[in-house]
């Protein structure tokens, strides 16, 4: 799994819409980026995050998403989580989410995961429209 990783994000990250895409490196657990972490489990802090399952089987996934971001089948948009800009991919049919986060020349891969609640599933869509209401052009 970890290899998976090493290949699709440290030995050759993919770009997001011309912007360098990097990892959360610190801090390193088992040799591995902070960004593996978050992409394979989940918990309330770094410490106790457990692997999840569903995660684990969905770490080739993130890369295509964000490669492929501007294709019909996601749904991208921009909002502000915890005082950051994040931005949200959402290959809905899936039922899967990349969250990345924008910074000064980059951008920095998050986290993702499965979204399989009906009520985080209306949440995400509802943001969507938001966004997209809010960004139409005239």
């Amino acid at each position: 799994m970890g290899g998976y990783f090493k290949k699709d994000f440290v030995d050759g990250a993919p770009c997001f819409r011309g912007a360098r895409l990097a990892l959360k490196k610190h801090p390193l657990s088992q040799g591995k980026e902070a960004t593996f972490w978050h992409l394979i489990s989940e918990g309330a802090d770094e410490e106790n995050r457990l692997p999840v399952i569903e995660r684990c089987e969905r770490i080739r996934w993130p890369k295509p998403v964000i490669e492929h971001a501007e294709e019909v089948v996601i749904k991208a948009w921009e909002n502000e989580r915890r005082g950051a800009t994040r931005i949200c991919l959402w290959l809905e049919s899936q039922e899967y989410l990349v969250i990345l986060a924008r910074r000064k020349g980059y951008v920095l891969l998050w986290t993702a995961y499965p979204v399989t609640e009906n009520h985080r599933k209306a949440k995400l869509q509802k943001e969507y429209e938001t966004y997209k209401t809010a960004n139409a052009a005239p």
